[in-house]
């Protein structure tokens, strides 16, 4: 969405994910940094469905509030500058996020609570973990919402006249600053749910955690279409399955590296993605 509407990478985005995941560790586990924050906060009953949807929206809230400090802060006053200037300023963020967070939480990885009840079943030989079908059921839920959001309500349709001619957008009377800003607090809050869901079946979290899943966002979202966002899905299923499969060959070594393989392949044969159109620019 963010490359959708300003044209340029977010690579502060990866980092969000992994605030996200420490939010939700000191929401579900309150002893340390959250607890001297907010000394009579409850500690939420572990391994309930209340307790672990709490804690996802906490999480999108703080993101979502991050996001937009971000953009605020460090993009908006450079939206007139080069895309270089601006991708370089994002490139910083990210780092900035990253020794923060190695500052505040300490760069040792940290076990993250268990916050839906876990159960295993056994399908035709098939071994699946509740928390397996917990990802795939929000991730389904929260792609519906953001479909419905970017095509159905005002703001959504406001996105997309911002996306695809700024300038004309303002003049009919579209607050660009405002949807702008809210393009950054819907992809952080959704950053926030994705560092949770990632860390319930991980379960191991630290500040560079973000890393190699942005990266590997980016190849998903290059691979389905840049820009669309049933190609992002798409595409981050599709890579998913092939890494899966590789990492259960004698190609194991080499499974992150199959990313960056079909990142390549795209980029020279079908640069559009799987569902992007090509466009014609004049120069």
């Amino acid at each position: 969405m963010v490359y959708g509407v300003l044209r340029f990478i977010n690579f502060a985005h990866s980092d969000v994910f992994m605030v996200g995941s420490f939010v939700g560790y000191y929401i579900a586990n309150p002893p340390g940094l959250f607890q001297k924050l907010l000394p009579h906060f409850p500690k939420l009953p572990l391994e309930s469905v209340g307790g672990g949807l709490f804690t996802l929206a906490f999480a999108m809230v703080v993101c979502a509030v991050l996001g937009v400090t971000i953009e605020r802060l460090a993009y908006r006053p450079l939206r007139n500058r080069s895309k270089l200037t601006v991708l370089i300023t994002a490139i910083g963020v990210s780092l900035l996020l990253e020794n923060t967070g190695q500052f505040m939480f300490g760069a040792a990885p940290k076990a993250f609570p268990t916050l839906f009840p876990v159960h295993t079943f056994n399908v035709g030989g098939l071994v699946i973990g509740s928390n397996q079908i917990v990802v795939l059921v929000v991730a389904l839920a929260l792609l519906g919402a953001l479909q419905y959001i970017v095509l159905r309500t005002k703001v959504g349709t406001a996105m997309r006249a911002v996306s695809f001619n700024p300038q004309a957008a303002s003049l009919v009377g579209i607050n660009n600053d405002r949807i702008i800003s809210f393009t950054f607090a819907l992809g952080s809050a959704l950053a926030a749910a994705g560092g949770i869901l990632y860390s319930l079946n991980y379960q191991a979290i630290d500040p560079l955690m973000g890393v190699l899943p942005g990266l590997k966002a980016f190849v998903a979202a290059v691979l389905g279409g840049i820009g669309n966002i049933p190609g992002a899905a798409l595409g981050g299923l599709l890579l998913g399955v092939v890494e899966t499969f590789v990492n259960g060959s004698r190609f194991s070594t080499f499974t992150d590296a199959i990313a960056f393989a079909i990142l390549i392949a795209i980029l020279l044969f079908r640069p559009a993605g799987l569902l992007g159109k090509m466009q014609v620019e004049k120069v």
